[in-house]
């Protein structure tokens, strides 16, 4: 038997997400040099993400090429609504046909919409850049906003009882806003009003007790109930929202993209002040490939899980290769992950009676999608990787004999999944091995999830994998790669057992 009285036994967990701008002498063990597909798991761990299917198996009728956007897709009653080129459609989930319920329209851009309640009616208002406002009800009729001052709106939002728009062509730094419960009034005696910012608006959102403006290069708030006593103030005036689209309530703050990456504008209650900050200098290098083409990204929130995706649509970049990136919520530190493979053209999450529905309308192929489905990108296998940075053991002088490498994981259902060492911060000259299996096919049972006859009765929930591996370095990463369109799982952890060698 072999002699292991003199091997060494290392220990990470899985946790602090994608770390790209640290040297990797400075990276944390459980931090990760790759996380693509995976998303730091808010029970711990990096877990590989689920993928979407149709959420309805229909596509979206086009109105003049076969590759037109589906420009909105919204989640309104028991229906989805959605917009490709200049008509609006309606349809089940799950269902095999659309019906047209608004169309007409001439030069419609990205449309955005608001979910509001004025008169104990559930309605809908959306906008498009270049038409009136359109209110459905929830019988879906629909009735356009009549007055001309908001006609080509780009911005809606319902704050106070008041409908605001903003964004028209002609008056790019003015807001309007309706009367109290009526979006469609507009007489000043009634409590109308407008009021304009000195920069071009990129974005409204209402959080808490105010209304957030962004612009290109300044941030205000408006408080108050009424024309009475709505007050606007400088939030900052050194930086701005590039893409309204990424604006997302997250966390118990707001999150949109600026100049610089990803920034919060956080409420401070005692003082009535906000402070901001970049969150996202983790990560930054990605941001910095893709920024300059941000006025297609689209963005949304995870509500069950703590977490703000926002994705790197660009028209000439295919699916397979459109990126993104997953900023979670992780205790009281943000961690980030990256996203291969979702293009989105629009965007929608909604809670339903503690259901999360995540949309996104396609970019060219005219479906609507729902994400958190199944295993695979529809029918697409997704590539989930992970990278440890390269250890040293807290001495890069020092050859590592590997003996073996512990796993601690958490499998969902049967995985097949590769695991690699590599040495010597892989070095073209250094060991090389052939990858180890790592796959669960005889799992834990869950009641009420898993298939009779399939599951372990007694099986480990958080198998502890025990693989005997070979090479040597004086450095050693960890990669992990799937691609088989096998179920989520979990890392949670890993144990490196070598033998010390001779120094360099």
């Amino acid at each position: 038997m072999a002699d292991e009285s003199q091997t060494v036994p290392s220990a990470f967990v899985c946790e602090g997400g994608l770390v790209l701008n640290k040297s990797t002498f400075m990276m944390q063990p459980g931090e990760a040099l790759e996380l693509e597909n995976f998303e730091p798991d808010i029970t711990g761990g990096y877990r590989r993400i689920n993928g979407y299917s149709k959420y309805v198996d229909a596509v979206v009728p086009q109105t003049a090429s076969s590759t037109e956007k589906v420009l909105m897709v919204a989640t309104f009653g028991s229906k989805v609504i959605a917009a490709r080129g200049t008509s609006i459609y309606s349809a089940d989930p799950g269902g095999s046909s659309w019906t047209s319920i608004d169309s007409g329209r001439t030069g419609a851009g990205k449309y955005r919409f608001e979910r509001y309640n004025f008169d104990t009616t559930d309605k809908l208002i959306v906008v498009d850049g270049a038409n009136a406002p359109t209110v459905f009800n929830s019988s879906l009729t629909a009735t356009d906003v009549s007055a001309s001052s908001v006609l080509g709106a780009k911005y809606v939002a319902a704050f106070s009882d008041h409908m605001f728009y903003s964004g028209m062509s002609s008056t790019p730094q003015e807001i309007v806003f309706s009367t109290p419960f009526d979006e469609d009034n507009f007489s000043v005696a009634a409590g109308s009003g407008t009021f304009s910012v000195d920069n071009i608006i990129t974005g409204m959102k209402v959080f808490r007790d105010s209304l957030f403006i962004f612009c290109e290069s300044r941030i205000f708030k408006l408080t108050g109930s009424s024309v009475s006593d709505f007050i606007i103030a400088d939030v900052t005036r050194d930086i701005g929202c590039i893409n309204g689209d990424t604006i997302q309530e997250f966390a118990g703050d707001l999150i949109f993209l600026g100049p610089d990456g990803l920034r919060t504008v956080a409420g401070t209650a005692k003082i009535g002040d906000v402070e901001l900050g970049t969150i996202s200098s983790n990560v930054q290098s990605i941001f910095n490939e893709n920024i300059s083409s941000a006025t297609e990204f689209d963005s949304l929130v995870i509500p069950d899980k703590t977490q703000y995706r926002i994705f790197f649509t660009k028209s000439g970049t295919v699916d397979n290769q459109t990126k993104g990136i997953i900023c979670s919520l992780r205790g009281q530190k943000f961690e980030f992950a990256e996203i291969r493979g979702i293009k989105p053209a629009s965007t929608d999450h909604f809670v339903d009676d503690g259901d999360v529905i995540v949309l996104h309308g396609g970019y060219s192929d005219g479906y609507v999608y729902r994400q958190e489905q199944g295993n695979t990108f529809d029918g697409t296998n997704i590539a989930g990787k992970y990278r440890s940075p390269d250890l040293t053991f807290n001495d890069p002088g020092i050859r590592k004999h590997m003996q073996r490498v512990i796993i601690n994981y958490k499998p969902e259902a049967a995985i097949d999944a590769d695991l690699f060492l590599r040495y010597d911060y892989e070095d073209a000259n250094a060991p090389r091995p052939a990858a180890y299996p790592l796959d669960s096919a005889s799992i834990v049972a869950i009641y009420g999830t898993s298939v009779y006859g399939v599951p372990t009765y007694g099986g480990a929930s958080q198998p502890l994998v025990r693989q005997a591996v070979e090479g040597s370095g004086f450095a050693v990463a960890v990669r992990v790669r799937d691609g088989t369109g096998s179920a989520p799982y979990s890392l949670k952890g890993f144990q490196l057992e070598y033998q010390l060698g001779a120094r360099r």
